[in-house]
């Protein structure tokens, strides 16, 4: 994991652009029952947003979970709008990655926060997860 370390920097980020459309929604995902940005949604996108910006720094091979979030959704975004999501590595901790996450729409903040990442081996981490499915269906 020394190779990674060395390879990530504070101060890398990624910025994207996404539209507003039905599948956005917060009565599309179920966490509300207004027709607005859903807060599930504007966490995915940090959380897209957060890995984009590590991605081509970290060796073949290896990828970023999310683990911890603690993002505020300020303020409401209707359907048909533009939301700009901005993640800055902040923290390197070992293998734990910190990030600044914010969104917003075209009259300003809509979301921070921070986001945690963790640098694992793709191949191992899905082969974990494949032990607990065989665990959890007793296969």
């Amino acid at each position: 994991m020394q190779e990674t370390q060395e390879t990530l920097e504070i101060g890398l980020q990624a910025e994207a652009r996404f539209s507003v459309t039905a599948h956005c929604l917060a009565t599309h995902w179920g966490s509300g029952a207004v027709p607005v940005l859903a807060t599930p949604q504007m966490i995915a996108w940090m959380e897209q947003v957060a890995s984009r910006a590590v991605a081509a720094s970290l060796p073949e091979g290896q990828t970023t979970v999310g683990v911890h979030l603690d993002v505020r959704h300020l303020a409401a975004t209707l359907p048909g709008h533009t939301v700009t999501v901005r993640a800055t590595l902040i923290a390197i901790d070992g293998r734990q990655l910190g990030f600044a996450v914010a969104a917003e729409d075209a009259a300003g903040l809509i979301g921070e926060g921070t986001h945690r990442r963790v640098i694992v081996n793709t191949e191992r981490f899905v082969a974990r997860a494949a032990t607990r499915d065989s665990a959890a269906s007793g296969t």
